[in-house]
Order: structure tokens, then C-alpha cells, then sequence
């Protein structure tokens, strides 16, 4: 009786002889060129044929490949220097333009992601054409940076320029309070100044680590009240390595006007954007009736007029009291603020400009997110939900109603709002509250991102980062024609 497996096992056989040919051949190799792939593209799998030698070669090739990759400290995968996500699509010069946000856990959760607000928005990791040629030789753009040292948070962001705007790589945040005492002082305490030191060393050491190129540090009102605010400058200059610089008022709103232009509604004839801040607030009037199309960046060229208040959330906390804040106190403060609105230039202007309707707010600050995260009901601070959130008129009438109610404990303990602001978050409710009953419009949309942002967007503008990549897609398509 024949062997049923006689056939399977002759046909091993030949296999078996086949492979030990292959392997002798590959042992006598020795005349290789010098220029041939290196050694560790050479497989030691048995090669049979012309299509299998391909295959193994390519398969070499892609192991070289990604040796080489992670020995020039590149990965094919994403960035691993953040772990950023893609902001909104914010447009500056007819692009549109991403921002990203670190949400390491040390840094303040009102820093965490910037998640996009319009259906056009795309990450940036899953584009391809021209904008994946920029992504890929991102590495080798240079680094910009933008510090915000004001009366009460110091704010860095470090960014690398990207196709259609920047990729935030590393953000630090801390609270320092140097504006504490400088409205009944008019100096800078020993302990504010200490804190912010502190807090300024942490960004040097970032700066250095990333190798920054392009920086612009600024401070704002704590500095430009303080008696001793010069002083001050020179010590962080003597001790940190940072030069910071001490910008006017009119400076710090075209910066905010900068930072949150992409959020403005592409079909309003005005804006009404104001930054309530820790010791100044500003207020800007865009008058956007002539603008053309005009979005993003170029929307700072519509500025009609602009005031900047010396009251802010830790001055006028400091003058009324934050802890236990009754109704009385309230319009005590919303009185305080309300009266330097008197100087605003324009203002029988823009009431008849926001009663011919299509004129909406804008507000970037602690106050104004911390209304929408309370409004939303979040268990915990979620930037990716804020940012870019419209509040009706009655929404924040609401909200302003209900955080005034709240006894301060229970600020304390709501998650969007937290001990470090429990005591300022009802002066902020009472300088939005002036605001709005001097000039009421029916939609508040919100912005977390304001001066850095600006600074970055005009740092890159000013370097031509856009403009270049349009002058080539210019180039590109011209010789496509011919």
C-alpha cells in the first residue's frame, strides 16, 4: 500500500533543499559594494526569487529607515514633545489658523486643549499635499515664544510655526498674584515679587531647554502701577536672564484683539471685546461694517476705539472684599467699574451701532470661562468645551445670578472655579456686570486664549511664516499653467 503522505513529504523535501541552496549562496556573498545598504537591511530570511528579494529589501529598508528616524530623535508617529490636539481653525491673512494647547497635569486645567469649533477644522497629523511637506520638516522651524507676566497669573507659551499656524510644544502657568497690595500701595510686595520670580525662572529654564529663537516677554498692570515696578523688572532681568517688557495699555488690547480674532462671527458688523484682567480690564470696539471679508489677524485693523479701565479682578476684590461678597457689596462694585466706562470714547456710537442689531461680545478671561464652565454644568474644567462657547444675554444674567448666591465654600469646592479664584471670580461678575448694563447685546460668545496667542500670531506674521507658504502655493500654481 503506497504512503498517502509520500507526495507532501517529497515536496518538503525539495523545499528543504531549495533553502539550503539560498543559504549557501548567501554565505558566499563577500564582493558586496562600499556603497550597499547597511548591515541591518541585509534579512536573514531565505530568498528564492527576484519578487522575494524585492520584498525583503523593502522590508530592510523601512527597518533602516525607522533606526534612523529615532536615532535623529524623529518618529513617524506625532509629535511626542506635547501632547497637544488641534485648536480652532482661527484665520489670519485669509489662512486658517491652529493652535494647540499643553494639557500637562501640572499646569492649570484652564490650559488644557483647544478643541476645533468648526467643521473645517482637521489635524494637522492627517493632512497631506503641501501642508504634510511643512509638518514633516517641522522639526527644523524655529521656536517662538510668549510670556504674559500680569497682576495675577504669569503665562508662557512656546510654539512652532505649522502650515496653517502653530503647534503649541510646551505652556506654563502659575498663579502669582504680583499685583497684591499695588492698589492701596502703589507698590509690589516682597512675597508677590518672590512668587513671580519663582514663576519666571520656571519659564527661563523652559526657554533654554527648548532653544527659543523668537520671543516676546511682556507685563501689564501690576508693573505699570507699581512705584517699584522698574525695580522690579531689573531683578528679574538679574536673576531669571529675562528682559521683560512693560506694555502700554493700548498695546495689551490690540494683543487680546490679536489672540481672539478667529472666534469672531464671520457675519457681525461689530464686536464688543473686552479682557477682564487682575488689574486693568479693556475694552475694544470693532467696527466691522467696512471690513470687506476681512478675518483673523487682519481684523485688528478695525479697531475704532478702545478703553482700558484700571480695575480688575484682584484690585476691586481687594477695595470691596471676595470672600463673603453680599448684594450690596455687588453693585458696590459693579458701581466701581461702571464709572470709569464714562471715558469711552465713541460710546453714544457703538449703543447705536448694537441697536441696528449683528453686534455681538467677546470676553478672554477667568470670568467670562468660568461662567461658561458653570453654565455647562462641567464636573471638571474642560477647555475643549469652553472655548468658543455662545452664552445667550439671559444665560449670563443667569450665571452671574448664581455665582453671586453661592457662598464661598461653595466656590471653593466648584471644580471650575477652585480656591485660587474663589475670592476674585464675583469682582470679574461685576465688571462683565458694568459692561453689559452700559452696553447690552444678545449673544456672548468666549475665549480662553487671549494675550499669548496674540503675541505669537504677531511674531509669525511679522516673520512672513504665512505670507511665504501663500507666495508659493502662487509659485506652484503658476507653473502648473505653464
Amino acid at each position: 500500500m503506497r504512503d498517502a503522505h509520500a507526495p507532501v513529504q517529497k515536496e518538503g523535501a525539495k523545499r528543504r533543499k531549495k533553502r539550503r541552496r539560498g543559504r549557501t549562496a548567501a554565505e558566499a556573498r563577500t564582493d558586496a559594494p562600499a556603497h550597499a545598504a547597511p548591515d541591518h537591511l541585509n534579512t536573514s530570511e531565505t530568498v528564492t526569487s527576484p519578487k522575494g528579494k524585492k520584498a525583503a529589501n523593502r522590508r530592510g529598508r523601512r527597518r533602516w529607515q525607522a533606526s534612523k528616524n529615532s536615532r535623529n530623535g524623529r518618529s513617524p508617529k506625532p509629535e511626542t514633545e506635547s501632547t497637544h490636539t488641534v485648536t480652532d481653525a482661527m484665520r489670519l491673512n485669509g489662512q486658517s489658523t491652529q493652535l494647540l494647547k499643553d494639557d500637562n497635569k501640572g499646569l492649570d486645567t484652564r490650559e488644557a486643549r483647544y478643541p476645533p469649533s468648526s467643521a473645517g477644522a482637521r489635524d494637522a497629523n492627517t493632512r497631506s499635499g503641501p501642508g504634510r511637506r511643512f509638518r514633516n520638516n517641522a522639526s527644523r522651524s524655529p521656536l517662538y515664544a510668549a510670556l504674559d507676566l500680569g497682576t495675577n497669573n504669569c503665562r508662557l507659551l512656546i510654539a512652532r510655526p505649522e502650515e496653517r499656524g502653530f503647534r503649541v510644544v510646551d505652556a506654563y502657568s502659575r498663579i502669582v498674584r504680583l499685583g497684591e497690595g499695588v492698589g492701596s500701595n502703589k507698590r509690589l510686595s516682597p512675597a508677590a515679587m518672590d512668587r513671580a520670580i519663582d514663576a519666571l525662572a520656571n519659564c527661563h529654564r523652559k526657554l533654554a531647554d527648548r532653544g527659543v529663537l523668537r520671543s516676546r516677554l511682556i507685563a501689564t498692570e501690576a508693573c505699570r502701577a507699581a512705584e517699584n515696578g522698574t525695580s522690579f523688572i531689573e531683578r528679574v532681568r538679574s536673576e531669571t536672564g529675562l528682559a521683560l517688557e512693560v506694555v502700554n495699555r493700548e498695546t495689551e488690547a490690540r494683543l487680546a484683539v490679536a489672540g481672539c480674532a478667529s472666534l469672531v462671527d464671520h457675519d457681525a458688523d461689530g464686536v464688543i471685546l473686552f479682557d477682564i484682567g487682575g488689574g486693568s480690564s479693556e475694552i475694544v470696539w470693532l467696527d466691522l461694517r467696512n471690513r470687506c471679508g476681512a478675518r483673523g489677524y487682519a481684523l485688528t485693523k478695525f479697531i475704532r476705539s478702545w478703553i482700558s479701565l484700571p480695575v480688575g479682578v484682584v484690585n476691586l476684590a481687594e477695595r470691596h472684599g471676595g470672600v463673603h461678597v453680599t448684594p450690596d457689596i455687588f453693585e458696590a462694585m459693579v458701581d466701581d467699574a461702571a464709572d470709569h466706562l464714562a471715558a469711552f470714547s465713541l460710546a453714544d456710537t457703538l449703543s447705536e451701532a448694537i441697536a441696528s442689531g449683528r453686534v455681538h461680545m467677546l470676553g478672554t478671561s477667568g470670568t467670562v470661562t468660568t461662567l461658561a464652565g458653570v453654565h455647562l454644568g462641567l464636573r471638571r474644567y474642560d477647555r475643549r468645551k469652553v472655548d468658543g462657547t455662545w452664552l445667550e444675554d439671559d444665560d449670563v444674567s443667569k450665571m452671574i445670578d448664581q455665582l453671586r448666591d453661592m457662598p464661598y465654600e461653595a466656590r471653593v469646592e466648584n471644580p471650575c472655579i477652585g480656591a485660587d479664584r474663589a475670592d476674585l471670580v464675583l469682582a470679574g461678575c461685576a465688571i462683565l456686570e458694568a459692561i453689559r448694563r452700559r452696553w447690552s447685546c444678545s449673544r456672548l460668545r468666549v475665549a480662553d486664549r487671549g494675550l499669548r496667542e496674540g503675541i505669537l500670531t504677531e511674531l509669525m506674521a511679522a516673520d512672513g511664516v504665512w505670507a511665504n507658504r501663500s507666495h508659493r502655493k502662487r509659485q506652484d500654481r503658476r507653473r502648473w499653467k505653464d
